[in-house]
């Protein structure tokens, strides 16, 4: 047990009474729940201090995916002495390292019997702790059945949200417009009995999209739901409906949500948790059918799956008439006549399997799956297709592993496709010393490999045509001052998109956090992007240009008090390609949060000033929204950003949400382009959210 003492650990809404163990010097914490009820107020900044640094790299519909997760942590904290490395994953902020650290103190020394006795365990500092306490416990429970179902638990939300201002493709004009009405609609159902089941359904209906109209007539255009049993005799999963399908880091298959290269450094390790529920409104990075996990033996999971699903595709015909895949859309939305043409054209059948071995501190998986296509791939005369995936059937096999010797966690996979070639990535993830702890990955995509379901780490999206040595550092310098940094090296042998030849880059990040108390944090990062791109568009010979992005930011937080804190930031932005002049941009924001202890009611301001010569030079930011409607604010042009959120606890049961933002651009007749264009310098939205648990 280490000797170093945590002065002191805090959790909302608990008070504590500090004791000191014989022997070991070790400072304690015994948690006592303070009589008022501080969760309403505190849920929204307990998950905004984890997720507002993840909101540039996420989609809106994964982000909310993942404070779902925590939010449902929050009201039911995991029992550590009951707990899976597969739930312990979700708490996205804890490493693979200290998940592994985890099981192995375990395993040696026992059932916890205090969560505080986690300063024991390698990797598990102050911040971690004080991080993790919210969503944790240690309680002996018995273990729920069936005939207990009443026992389960429900959430229901409605979530309503519209642009004030008439956009140009709702005009009645001749050619490409909105077909339908300018809401956008939430609809999601959750129920989840402990560890034994789980219901979802979610329907969406985007903006401009028909609402019990046109190609909508049975009411939302997007549909998605999914039933799972856990824990039912040797099948350790069976869920049928929607699902995700996360197996080692990657590589060869993945969907869902996934971490890249960020303000964690450990992040470039994935957690993979295999077969999973699908519970997010994002309309394209899933599987439809079914699927089961099968203990064979003590230490060896079987997971099969199959799904068939018609995804969104744009058709040609060939010379002899047969039609042929030139493109396939992610995007879900159906606005247009166009876009409803392309719905559904492109049918997949794709079915495999995983094989997965843990014992210890070793983990080993074997995955393979096959897509039929309905339409045939074309590749496309570019220069950067060449490589690209033709035909229509395709298999893709993985193999990979993770182990944790000592201090060290090794993680690594390959993986081949049939057509095409082989790609590799390996890493090691070290707690150097208390304070440090260090990770690099080594990764070699060949050109020829293709997988339509990875999310590997790298600088590309398609892993293939790339190699790269990512390494990244984490200090913890002293109790006030944390460092994080990484650099990113990346070479591209073959031709991308909108660059005609073999190019090379790098990525520099570094950050440093000061928080002298639980008042106050001070935050300074600086990035820097070397890449390079063609010179221009249209030309015969078009030689690349380097290309540099640069980004320093200056952060604030300070409570003022129980019910009042303020965020601020100023950030820089520069951008510059080839020998032309170089742009510059900046934001500056203010926010004002109003929460309570005791209350039922807080809100929140933003106000900001920006101004970035083009799209090139844009900033992105966190912004407060509803719940789980939290994403990242883009800030182009130049203006001013406004929002103010409001939140109403009417019953124990029922919360109620508001929201109204507005982009004002001062001296502009017009904003936005093509259908999204709007006469006038304003572009304001309103939310409503309505959740009822029970």
């Amino acid at each position: 047990m280490p000797k170093s003492a945590i002065s002191s650990i805090q959790c909302p809404g608990l008070q504590s009474i500090r004791i000191t163990l014989p022997g070991y010097g070790i400072l304690l914490s015994i948690v006592l729940f303070c009589p008022c009820n501080t969760a309403f107020a505190q849920e929204e900044v307990q998950i905004k201090e984890i997720t507002a640094t993840l909101s540039a790299n996420f989609t809106a519909e994964d982000l909310a995916e993942l404070t779902e997760q925590l939010s449902f942590y929050l009201k039911y904290p995991l029992d550590l002495n009951r707990t899976s490395p597969e739930q312990l994953k979700e708490l996205f902020f804890l490493s693979p390292l200290q998940i592994n650290n985890f099981f192995t103190h375990i395993r040696l020394s026992g059932k916890l019997k205090d969560v505080l006795e986690l300063q024991a365990i390698a990797g598990f500092d102050v911040t971690i702790i004080n991080r993790l306490l919210p969503f944790i416990k240690v309680k002996e429970e018995l273990p729920l059945d069936f005939s207990k179902a009443g026992k389960g638990v429900s959430e229901l939300t409605l979530r309503y949200g519209q642009l004030l201002e008439k956009q140009k493709g709702y005009n009645d004009l001749p050619g490409s417009r909105y077909l339908g009405t300018p809401e956008k609609l939430l609809l999601q159902y959750r129920y989840r009995l402990n560890n034994q089941a789980a219901l979802s359904i979610v329907a969406k209906k985007d903006a401009g999209e028909s609402f019990f109209s046109g190609n909508s007539k049975s009411g939302f255009d997007f549909i998605s739901g999914s039933f799972a049993l856990y824990n039912s005799g040797r099948f350790k999963k069976i869920v049928a409906g929607d699902y995700s399908l996360q197996f080692g880091q990657g590589l060869s298959l993945w969907s869902g949500s996934s971490f890249g290269k960020g303000d964690d450094v450990a992040g470039i390790a994935k957690k993979d948790t295999g077969l999973k529920p699908y519970t997010s409104a994002n309309e394209y990075s899933f599987f439809r059918g079914t699927g089961a996990t099968y203990s064979l033996l003590k230490s060896i999971d079987l997971t099969g799956f199959i799904s068939l699903r018609n995804l969104d595709a744009s058709l040609t015909n060939s010379a002899e008439g047969i039609q042929q895949l030139s493109a396939i859309s992610t995007s879900g939305l159906h606005r247009t006549a166009a876009e409803n043409e392309h719905k559904g054209k492109l049918g997949l059948l794709l079915y495999g399997a995983a094989i997965t071995y843990n014992k210890n501190s070793l983990d080993l998986g074997i995955t393979a799956h096959h897509s039929s296509y309905q339409h045939e791939f074309i590749t496309g005369t570019q220069r950067y297709k060449q490589y690209n995936f033709s035909g229509r059937e395709l298999t893709n096999l993985g193999l990979h592993y993770n182990y944790t010797f000592r201090n060290i966690y090794f993680f690594g996979e390959a993986a081949h496709s049939i057509p095409g070639g082989t790609a590799v990535l390996t890493g090691a993830m070290a707690s150097l010393s208390p304070r440090i702890s260090a990770i690099v990955l080594f990764r070699n995509y060949e050109k020829e490999h293709i997988s339509f379901y990875n999310k590997a780490a790298g600088e590309g999206s398609t892993a293939a045509n790339e190699k790269g040595v990512y390494t990244g550092l984490h200090i913890n310098v002293t109790k006030k001052w944390t460092l994080s940094a990484y650099v990113d090296v990346f070479w591209f042998p073959w031709a991308k998109y909108r660059v005609d030849e073999a190019s090379s880059g790098y990525e520099l990040t570094g950050r440093i956090t000061y928080k002298p108390d639980k008042k106050f944090k001070a935050l300074l990062s600086y990035q820097t992007k070397h890449s390079q791109q063609n010179e221009g568009s249209g030309k015969l010979v078009n030689p690349i240009a380097d290309l540099r992005k640069d980004n320093c930011r200056l952060e604030g937080n300070l409570t003022l008090n129980r019910k009042i804190t303020l965020q601020n930031r100023f950030e820089v932005t520069r951008y510059q390609k080839g020998i032309a002049t170089a742009e510059y941009g900046y934001l500056f924001y203010q926010d004002v949060a109003w929460r309570p202890m005791s209350s039922r009611i807080s809100a929140n301001l933003r106000l900001a000033f920006f101004h970035t010569p083009s799209y090139n030079s844009r900033i992105y930011a966190y912004e407060d929204d509803v719940l789980h409607a939290t994403g990242s604010g883009i800030y182009s042009g130049e203006g001013i950003r406004s929002y103010f959120n409001l939140s109403y606890n009417l019953s124990r049961q029922l919360r109620v949400w508001g929201r109204y933002a507005v982009y004002v651009y001062p001296g502009m007749e017009k904003t936005g382009s093509g259908l999204e264009e709007i006469n006038g310098n304003k572009k304001s939205e309103i939310k409503l959210q309505l959740r009822y648990q029970f």
